[in-house]
């Protein structure tokens, strides 16, 4: 019995990896995400009209379309080249972003910071799958927590470094990751290419599931950016400062690390149905609490909004894992890449309705698709196993 506990258990080695991989999660999605903090100035700014304020958010997001022929490829090729150089790109592109002065120079910056960011995720996904122990739920919601904890902070200090010094020091977010680079390239070790140890991919068996697995995860991650996108607005243009305006976002993805944790722990204990079902009733229903109260109710509301729209997110990972069981990382970028990738173009036409219209329209029509992804759920392979390590 002592034995097979201590065989599901990881090593101080692979603590020490996933360590590594969450902190360096933690630095990209940190400085790829800070956008929503500082849009309501780059828009006064550059003069650009509040509805086509989603363009920005779709430019930032558009490249994680690409996740799937990353995780494709970063299966096949094996090594860390992605993961090291992914969180590179991003960093760089979202840094340079507070010299761009051209509106298209600013998109073409946020959608280099999108691709870093779509290169990074598979293949440190991967690696993570490949050290955990007998709770993967858990496991990869630690990780999972890394990037959101930098998500939800990015914006936060996005808005303190512009209206503390102005948007050509954005530069400084970028400073952890250098300092702290040496150190991320000894501790994240290759992952084994799978061209010998998998098989093809069965993409006709794999396409109902995987189908009903991405229309899920892309209504989640449309929401998701939308409010991102909207709550600091909405904020700026009541009269708030940009630096509150910031705070809601890290209010929403902050507190989301709650639900990360607890749907991770719930996918092991309960299975992965409840934790589907649970956490879109519970975005629907705060969806619509954010609509209906007003004032210092806001706050709350945004925080369960964050928990219900980040609960499902290891499950969902997992769910893509075991799906494409011949290539881990496909299933990753499929959950999580090509699902921001079209969430992110959802929010261009919400945004404009939410201009032209209301914000409360646009609110109703996020209520309306949570609801009507449900059944999706019935799809997807929310029983199945792994039958061999990632």
């Amino acid at each position: 019995m002592t034995g097979s506990i201590a065989a599901t258990r990881p090593t101080r080695s692979k603590v020490h990896v996933i360590g590594w991989l969450t902190w360096t999660h933690f630095l990209n999605d940190g400085i790829a995400n800070y956008l929503p903090g500082i849009l309501p100035f780059i828009l006064s700014e550059r003069h650009v009209p509040v509805a086509l304020a989603g363009t920005f958010m779709t430019a930032l997001g558009l490249g994680q379309g690409l996740q799937p022929l990353s995780g494709w490829i970063a299966d096949r090729l094996g090594g860390r080249l992605l993961v090291l150089g992914g969180v590179a790109l991003s960093t760089l592109g979202a840094a340079l972003v507070g010299w761009a002065h051209p509106v298209w120079l600013i998109l073409m910056l946020l959608l280099f910071t999108g691709i870093g960011n779509t290169a990074f995720h598979p293949q440190a996904l991967s690696l993570t799958r490949s050290h955990l122990g007998g709770k993967p739920g858990l496991g990869m919601s630690i990780f999972l927590v890394g990037g959101e904890i930098g998500r939800s902070l990015g914006p936060l200090a996005a808005g303190i470094v512009v209206h503390s010094l102005g948007l050509d020091w954005i530069w400084l977010l970028a400073v952890p990751l250098l300092l702290t680079y040496p150190w991320v390239l000894k501790a994240v070790p290759p992952l084994a290419p799978r061209i010998q140890q998998r098989a093809a991919i069965n993409f006709r068996r794999h396409a109902k599931p995987a189908l009903a697995l991405l229309v899920y995860a892309l209504v989640r991650s449309g929401t998701t950016y939308e409010m991102t996108t909207l709550s600091p607005i909405i904020w700026h243009e009541r009269g708030g400062s940009l630096v509150t305006g910031a705070a809601l976002v890290t209010v929403l993805i902050g507190v989301g690390i709650a639900g990360n944790l607890v749907g991770g722990i719930l996918n092991d204990r309960v299975g992965k149905s409840f934790v589907l079902y649970g956490t879109s009733l519970l975005a629907a229903a705060s969806l619509a609490g954010f609509v209906l109260l007003h004032g210092a109710w806001i706050w709350p509301v945004l925080g369960v909004m964050g928990i219900a729209l980040f609960g499902s997110s290891s499950t969902t990972m997992l769910i893509g894992q075991d799906i494409f069981e011949e290539n881990p990382a496909l299933g990753s970028g499929i959950a999580l890449g090509l699902a921001n990738g079209l969430g992110a173009i959802m929010v261009i036409p919400i945004t404009y309705i939410a201009a032209r219209s209301s914000d409360a329209t646009a609110v109703w029509i996020l209520v309306a698709l949570t609801l009507v992804s449900m059944p999706t759920v019935l799809g997807m392979p929310i029983h199945q196993k792994r039958s061999h390590p990632a």
